[in-house]
């Protein structure tokens, strides 16, 4: 805990998801609220998407960051736009794209969620 995922769309073709997920996990990191070893990232290129009635000059990012329940609103907003900023600096401009940047924090139940670690 925390899980993030990132999913984008196919048509951003200059866009490092790996160098975006490196940002977002020093940033969570850096923030406090996570140890540095539990930040658990990963992407996805959609190839297969649509944005709203048409496909062309359109594209998107979006990370979605489950954490443990408990954390207030405030925090949560916190997180959001931490991963948002990482985000955006890492998304270049595309001639001829909107690309939408989104960021959304969604809840682990904590009574539920369970771990373990293997170590070699």
């Amino acid at each position: 805990m925390p899980h993030l995922t990132l999913e984008y769309s196919a048509n951003l073709e200059r866009f490092d998801a790996a160098l975006a997920l490196e940002h977002i996990n020093r940033d969570l990191a850096a923030s406090g609220h996570f140890e540095e070893a539990d930040i658990k990232s990963r992407a996805r290129k959609t190839d297969t998407f649509a944005i709203g009635t048409r496909r062309a000059g359109r594209a998107f990012v979006h990370a979605k960051l489950a954490i443990l329940t408990g954390r207030d609103i405030e925090t949560r907003r916190a997180l959001s736009a931490c991963v948002l900023n990482a985000l955006q600096s890492r998304v270049p401009a595309h001639p001829g794209l909107d690309i939408q940047v989104c960021a959304e924090i969604v809840d682990i139940e904590r009574d539920s969620y369970a771990k373990t670690v293997v170590t070699g």
